[in-house]
């Protein structure tokens, strides 16, 4: 429960994270630093859609017999959690091409790898 925090603290993280995330992926080169740019941002989308679905004194919606006005909204859960999916799949896929790239090129440098030819 996040008694004494003020409810916009979590949407100043969901901020920072994003433009943390922004920054990383506009100033980097390395090619792995770009994949954890992208990871930082999948968090504070995930941080998002937790704090959409968070209601004071709530409760988790997998009880039968609580009262349904005090139950926390079970959909950004439940999106919460094919995100996380979602972003490990492709994470995983983009350090694999990362791993080809430095394989064909010998350098994780983003601007190296544009003179890769099919």
């Amino acid at each position: 429960m996040m008694v004494g925090i003020p409810f916009n603290v979590p949407f100043l993280a969901v901020a920072a994270l994003i433009g943390i995330a922004f920054y990383i992926i506009l100033s980097q080169r390395n090619l792995i630093k770009l994949v954890m740019g992208l990871g930082i941002m999948a968090s504070g989308v995930n941080l998002f859609l937790v704090t959409l679905g968070y209601r004071e004194g709530g409760v988790a919606p997998i009880y039968t017999h609580a009262p349904i006005e005090r139950m926390v909204l079970p959909v950004p859960q439940a999106l919460t959690l094919t995100s996380i999916v979602i972003a490990v799949a492709t994470l995983a896929l983009m350090l694999s091409m990362v791993v080809h790239i430095y394989r064909h090129t010998g350098s994780i440098d983003s601007e190296e790898s544009r003179t890769m030819k099919g």
